[in-house]
């Protein structure tokens, strides 16, 4: 791979983070395939990924430039957000997970490239992890203020204060609502529309905890401080008002359990038929 447009310090720099870090190679080698097969793209390829030294960067420089506003510029969010990836090794290591669970679990996913550019489900969720480091050191105006962007430009509202695992799918994203107390394990995927929120206007601690291998489908709702067992699976448009135990299929309003999934964590087959035990 050769970049034409850069010194020969940022190829050699580059080159050296290829080596380490399996996950940025693979994602330069398919922007850089996408450059040529496209050349109208070549340009907004090369500012997004090919001209930048590591993936953190790279997504600094992107993220950067789609919250910017007449308030906090491109130039202030790429420091912002250099800040947070340099800081939190969880942050760097949950980019990389969040990534290949998108190609791992959406057919719509080709390529790291093709969500790293173009899903905002991913790029709000990286987004959220930034907002959040920096509510976990107690700068909350610059963590709410980035909340409220990310809402406004990508529609999924999370807030900074949540507690999110890494190796999660935001399929789609549209209208995803994550309220400040909820906890979300691992290796969870959840569809559009879905709420993890409270039932009113109790304070404390009112928002769901999700186990680690949880499929929530679209358009699901889970109310209240409840606990959603380990690989469990929430059907499509169920309000969850109780306790879910672990590997459990709940359907309906108020969703009940009616089964059980077919695999350990069904949030990385994305099966989203329901499994009817009628002995249950």
């Amino acid at each position: 791979m050769i970049l034409r447009t850069v010194g020969s310090e940022t190829q050699m720099e580059a080159n050296e983070q290829n080596m380490i870090d399996p996950v940025w190679s693979r994602l330069r080698q398919e922007a850089d395939a996408m450059a040529k097969a496209e050349p109208m793209l070549a340009g907004f390829l090369h500012d997004t990924v090919l001209k930048h030294r590591s993936l953190e960067r790279a997504i600094s420089f992107f993220l950067a430039g789609k919250l910017a506003s007449r308030y906090l510029t491109a130039v202030s969010l790429v420091e912002a957000f250099d800040e947070a990836f340099s800081a939190s090794s969880d942050i760097r290591e949950a980019v990389r997970r969040d990534l290949g669970a998108v190609v791992e679990r959406d057919p719509a996913a080709r390529s790291l490239a093709v969500p790293f550019l173009h899903f905002k489900g991913f790029q709000a969720l990286e987004s959220c992890r930034v907002a959040q480091w920096f509510w976990s050191q107690g700068r909350n105006g610059l963590a709410l203020y980035l909340q409220s962007q990310i809402s406004e430009v990508f529609d999924v509202d999370i807030h900074p204060a949540a507690r999110i695992g890494k190796g999660i799918l935001v399929d789609h994203g549209t209208s995803v609502v994550i309220g400040e107390t909820a906890v979300v394990g691992d290796n969870v995927s959840l569809l559009h529309e879905v709420t993890l929120g409270g039932t009113g206007k109790e304070s404390g601690d009112r928002h769901p905890k999700i186990g680690n291998g949880v499929m929530i489908g679209a358009g699901a709702k889970i109310l209240g401080n409840i606990r959603i067992g380990e690989g469990s699976k929430i059907a499509a448009g169920s309000v969850v008002l109780s306790e879910v135990p672990p590997h459990s299929t709940v359907a309906g309003i108020p969703a009940k359990v009616v089964g059980r999934p077919k695999t350990a964590e069904p949030s990385r087959s994305m099966d989203q038929a329901v499994e009817y035990d009628y002995c249950i």
